[in-house]
Order: C-alpha cells, then sequence, then structure tokens
C-alpha cells in the first residue's frame, strides 16, 4: 500500500508576550476579583515592573542602580498593586515567591523599601545591546508559559489569575488549532488541535467549581474580556478573547521570536505487508498506539502494522533531518488517531520522548493514500500569530 505522507512539528511557544499597557489595564479594573491563593497575577505585577536593562531610580533624594529583572519601590506601592489591605500581606505573599525560587527581594530603609529581583529574567528577557529606553507603562515582556501552569496549580484561581491564564493560551490563526483562522481562541495545549472545552476540566484546571467557572466566565462576557460559544450535550465550550488582536499586533515591528520552527515533510511512503523485525531499527515495544475517546470505536483507517511501519519510516526522516534521538535504542514512540478518517486523510499525534536526554518532540502526521491524492485539496502554508 502506498500513502502520501506529511510530518508536521506542532509549534511550541515556551513564553508569551505581555504588553505593560494591556497589564495595567487588568491592574486598575478594579471590578475583577483579585482573591484566591494562587500567585499568578502576583508575580506576574511583579514581571510587569522589572526593569529591562540598567537604570537608576531616585527616591527621597537617594538613587538605586537598578539592573536588569530588578525593581525597587516602597511597601505601600507593593501592597497597593497586590490590592492587599495590610502591607504585611503583600510582604507574605514576596516570601512564598521567594520560597518557590521566582524572586528573591531585600528590604531597604528600615523596611519602608523594597527591592526585588525576578529569578531568570535574562532566560526569557534578554536585554538588547542598544540603549533601551526606561519606560515602565509601555513596552512589553515575556513571561514563561510554564510558570502559569505552575502557579495557577498552587491554589484556587482568582478571578484575574483566569483571565491572564485565557490570554497567554490564546492562538490565532494556526491551521494546527481548529477555529484559530475566526479569531484569538483559548486552546491549553492538549495535542489535539481542538480548543473545544468543558467547565469540569476548567474547573481543575482552576480549583473552583463548575458553577464559579461558569459565573467567572459569564461575567467576563459581559465586560467583553472575551465570547464564550458554547455547544449543547458534553461537547464542551470555545473561549474567543476580544480585543486581543488591537493589543497584541497593534504596531508592525512585532519582535519574532525565531526559536521556535515549524518543519512540514511530504514525501511518498510505500508500506510492505510485512516488517522483519530483523531488519527493523525500532521494535514494537518502543511504539505505543493509544486510543482516542473523540475518534469513533470504528475499525482503524489504516491496520496496525501499516502505522508501525509510518513511525519507523518518520525516524528515518527525522533521523536524516539531524534528530538524533531517532537513532536512540531507548526512544520511546506514543501514536493516537486526532479524527475519524475524512476525505480520505488519516491523522495521528505523534510525540517522541529520549528517556536519557529528557528530549521530547511533538509531530502531527497526516496519512493519504495515492489513490485519493487528487481528491484531497492542495495544503497551505500555516501562519502564527
Amino acid at each position: 500500500m502506498d500513502y502520501q505522507l506529511e510530518i508536521k512539528q506542532i509549534v511550541d511557544y515556551p513564553r508569551c508576550r505581555i504588553y505593560r499597557e494591556f497589564f495595567r489595564t487588568l491592574m486598575a479594573d478594579r471590578d475583577i476579583r483579585t482573591s484566591g491563593s494562587s500567585y499568578l497575577f502576583y508575580y506576574m505585577t511583579l514581571c510587569s515592573y522589572a526593569n529591562f536593562r540598567s537604570s537608576y531610580r531616585r527616591i527621597e533624594g537617594i538613587s538605586y542602580l537598578i539592573e536588569p529583572g530588578e525593581w525597587i519601590c516602597k511597601t505601600s506601592e507593593l501592597a497597593e498593586w497586590f490590592r492587599t489591605r495590610f502591607q504585611h500581606q503583600a510582604i507574605s505573599i514576596l516570601d512564598f515567591l521567594q520560597e518557590q525560587h521566582y524572586i528573591s527581594y531585600t528590604r531597604l530603609g528600615r523596611g519602608s523599601l523594597i527591592k526585588f529581583s525576578i529569578t531568570g529574567w535574562n532566560k526569557n528577557n534578554t536585554s538588547l545591546d542598544y540603549n533601551y529606553p526606561c519606560l515602565k507603562d509601555v513596552g512589553f515582556f515575556f513571561f514563561p508559559v510554564a510558570a502559569v501552569h505552575e502557579l495557577i496549580s498552587m491554589g484556587r484561581c482568582s478571578e484575574m489569575d483566569i483571565v491572564l491564564d485565557l490570554w497567554i493560551h490564546a492562538i490565532y490563526n494556526d491551521e494546527q488549532v481548529q477555529g484559530s483562522d475566526i479569531g484569538p481562541v483559548v486552546y491549553f495545549r492538549n495535542c489535539t488541535g481542538n480548543p473545544l472545552v468543558s467547565y469540569t476540566e476548567l474547573a481543575l484546571r482552576w480549583g473552583i467549581s463548575k458553577s464559579t467557572v461558569s459565573r467567572i466566565l459569564n461575567k467576563l462576557q459581559d465586560k467583553e474580556y472575551l465570547s464564550l460559544v458554547s455547544f449543547t450535550g458534553r461537547h464542551g465550550s470555545v473561549i474567543y478573547l476580544c480585543s486581543y488582536l488591537s493589543t497584541m499586533f497593534n504596531t508592525s515591528d512585532v519582535m519574532i521570536d525565531k526559536e521556535e520552527v515549524s518543519m512540514t515533510f511530504q514525501v511518498p511512503v510505500h508500506l510492505p505487508d510485512a516488517v522483519s523485525m530483523e531488519d527493523a531499527k525500532i521494535k514494537d515495544e518502543q511504539i505505543l498506539i493509544e486510543d482516542n475517546n473523540s475518534v469513533s470505536s470504528q475499525a482503524a483507517c489504516v491496520s496496525d502494522s501499516h502505522i508501525r511501519s509510518v513511525v519507523r519510516k518518520v525516524a528515518q526522516i527525522l533521523a536524516a533531518q539531524g534528530v538524533s534521538c531517532c537513532e536512540c535504542p531507548r526512544t520511546q514512540y506514543k501514536l493516537y488517531p486526532l479524527s475519524d478518517c475524512e476525505d480520505g486523510k488519516y491523522r495521528y499525534s505523534l510525540q517522541i520522548s529520549c528517556p536519557d536526554r529528557d528530549i521530547r518532540y511533538h509531530f502531527e502526521l497526516t496519512l493519504l493514500p495515492l489513490e485519493a491524492k487528487e481528491h484531497i485539496p492542495s495544503h497551505t502554508n500555516q501562519e502564527r500569530k
């Protein structure tokens, strides 16, 4: 049997661009509550004030040197940012973030001043070579997505934490995510490309009840932060963000992170009826084929033996492209279907992981029988925010 094989690496964006002006608008909206035991809002607040490059700040007649990722402020200012009633409550928030190694801070002037430093700031926000102006209410900073998952898992999310979580997980005009061509859709990277999410999943993610999830989403929709599209039954809902494009793409000189690269291959593959295990470099025990509840229980469109042969072929192609993990005998290949057969196309998700080097790759495979190729519309290049 002959197939047309398309290999597409799922793009992973480890950082999100946060505009300071947008964040200041959120901080000024007192109708969005910040009460909760998650620390996403507090940590992002400190990041929004962190210095971009070395400069001085003069407070009460004294000039303080502030390095990249640092800032100095009055304790009263910190309490105002965090919306705490007492200053010692703001200090306790700093203590927790310092214990979790997100920041380090020092109290100056008999405790009236706070000088804090964001851990690993230069890793996500490298200082520019030219003299960038140190303005605190304009521009943007990069925020690590991994920190979002860690912080919202530490406790019950506030309304502000939920807004930030939705914003950071917005995807626009990416053909790997369904519905993103219509507008910026919230997608929590569950490896399916489907942004549908249930209130049960959101309640578990945010540490709140389903009724609270419904109340908060409806409140944010009334305030025009998002547009909620719900489907009947247990299908779930799709969340689109409002004002996302005007905030993210208002200027033409948007910084593009070139570290994340999308790869697309289209190669003809001939699959023999049987594969000799003596000749196969990848053994069957390295290939795990899982079921997907979103796919019907009908007979598989592609036989199990053909799928395993496809995985071996993909490993050969990626090894030739320089992915050394595909030459490791300990590498694991996990594959599961993404959808039922439609228009002759068979879509699968493939995750490749090497336990020795702690490296993971994620690809989407599309199989097309060559005799059905003439009925399939041509592939279009993908776009990304």
